[in-house]
């Protein structure tokens, strides 16, 4: 398992110690880069979340600086906080035999982001920095953080880095180091600012690309089940019950849906907690330390989290609501099937989202295969009731399919059937579609904003004496 990595150029030691994290064999972004890393040379890779882009650029670092010296020898710049402390974790599992010691920096408040504190441990001894733009920068003008012997510099995802309007810090950093040094940048798009970027501060740097289709590994299976807005807590709590010791991370669109998950599955007996920007720093790390430590199964998260997230063992994503962008949809489902485990990934969509389905598998040729709902444990029951969704059974125009026990044998034609049905549920006449009228009972098509009133209020009515029923078609 070793010789996997030292055939690619990671240092015996580095070695060791991937294979003490289970690692078994290089991505495709670590064979392609750390050789020529160690080499001195720049470079400048296209590579998304769940690479293994820390391990390529740690590799590189902790083969090409000695540990123990008076002043940081690398700095890794990262856009978030959580980045910044997952590079630091990564970093440190990989000098586990090197002796190299890594310090994270980020703002924020109180606990690890003091910047006392990080000032005090940086004044300690630290070989490399892992830390946000905005901290790094205000260690350096208050003269805590001395950048001038940087023989390493890595930009990690720099085209979220330049969204966030970083590219002041950056610049300044960037000058205050030595013109000697080495530089990697890694970002998921090779966006015009980006390249402006790299070739303005890197030296004829090498390009290196890993493209969509090796983005997800091949251990992660994917599917998806077609399911309605209101039907989807019905078929998570299936999920959640069916697994025994799985471990989830739930991807909602917006922060009120996040928060109204949590409310919802709090409620129905489920260790569950949830994440976002509007949460304060120091909740977020202790939610993702919850989820680390299993004091909770399952994570409901925004896309805050879909890039970043470094959390051993998850093994289901569940997309709760389907993301419109195929970039998004990877780097969501880049939570599982990693270091050589296997993962899942489940999607719920909407009849109105199917095409998106088709839209990914074409766009990264990967198999997204369709599922059922699972079947419960033998002798559990539902913790959530089964409605029938009408928005997600009704065909293009909004119209549903209802059978009702009155045809030809009670007297009624196409009109009469229809007039009696306007009558008794109360429904416009615009509103009723196709009726197919048979001996004792018809199917009529009625919009689906007035398909409550079918099934409550036609029941009530007779006629000569027989009382109505009525039945929703699903197929």
């Amino acid at each position: 398992m070793i010789e996997n990595f030292t055939d690619i150029g990671v240092p015996e030691d580095v070695a060791r110690a991937m294979a003490d994290m289970g690692w078994e064999e290089p991505t495709p972004i670590q064979t392609a880069t750390i050789r020529l890393g160690i080499e001195g040379r720049d470079m400048f890779g296209q590579a998304q979340t769940g690479t293994g882009k820390t391990g390529a650029f740690g590799s590189i670092i902790l083969g090409r600086i000695q540990p123990g010296q008076d002043l940081p020898r690398s700095i890794i710049l990262l856009p978030t906080r959580e980045l910044a402390l997952q590079a630091y974790r990564e970093m440190t599992k990989l000098a586990k035999y090197t002796g190299h010691v890594c310090v994270p920096v980020y703002g924020g408040q109180g606990g690890k982001a003091d910047i006392e504190k990080q000032i005090s441990t940086i004044s300690k001894g630290a070989d490399i920095i892992a830390g946000t733009p905005g901290r790094v920068r205000d260690l350096v003008t208050r003269g805590a953080l001395n950048l001038t012997h940087i023989e390493v510099f890595v930009l990690d995802e720099a085209d979220r880095m330049l969204d966030m309007g970083f590219i002041e810090d950056i610049e300044f950093l960037l000058k205050a180091m030595s013109r000697d040094r080495q530089t990697l940048l890694f970002s998921a798009t090779m966006a015009e600012n980006v390249k402006r970027l790299a070739y303005d501060y890197m030296k004829e740097p090498k390009e290196i690309t890993v493209s969509e289709d090796e983005v997800v590994l091949d251990l992660t299976k994917q599917y998806y089940i077609p399911v309605g807005r209101r039907n989807k807590s019905w078929a998570l709590c299936r999920l959640l019950d069916s697994g025994s010791d799985d471990k989830y991370i739930i991807f909602c669109q917006t922060i009120k849906m996040v928060d109204m998950l949590e409310e919802r599955m709090e409620k129905l007996g489920y260790k569950v907690e949830a994440i976002h920007g509007d949460l304060p720093q120091t909740k977020r790390e202790r939610v993702i330390n919850d989820l680390r430590t299993d004091k909770i199964d399952a994570l409901i998260a925004t896309d805050v989290a879909a890039r970043g997230l470094d959390i051993e063992d998850i093994t289901y994503v569940i997309n709760y609501d389907m993301p419109e962008m195929v970039d998004t949809y990877i780097h969501r489902i880049g939570r599982t099937g990693r270091a050589g485990k296997e993962g899942t990934a489940v999607s719920f969509v909407t009849s109105s989202e199917e095409h998106l389905i088709t839209e990914f598998q074409r766009r990264t040729d990967m198999l997204i295969e369709k599922m059922a709902v699972p079947e419960l444990p033998e002798g559990m029951k539902d913790r959530v009731k089964k409605v029938i969704d009408y928005d997600q059974i009704a065909d293009p125009f909004g119209m549903v399919y209802f059978k009702v026990n009155l045809g030809k044998a009670d007297g009624y034609g196409k009109v009469s059937l229809a007039d009696f049905i306007i009558r008794n549920a109360r429904i416009h006449d615009t509103s009723i579609g196709k009726i197919q009228l048979g001996d004792d009972e018809s199917l009529v098509q009625v919009h689906r904003d007035f398909a409550n009133r079918m099934t409550m209020d036609l029941t009530k009515a007779k006629h000569k004496g027989k009382h109505v029923r009525v039945e929703v078609v699903q197929e």
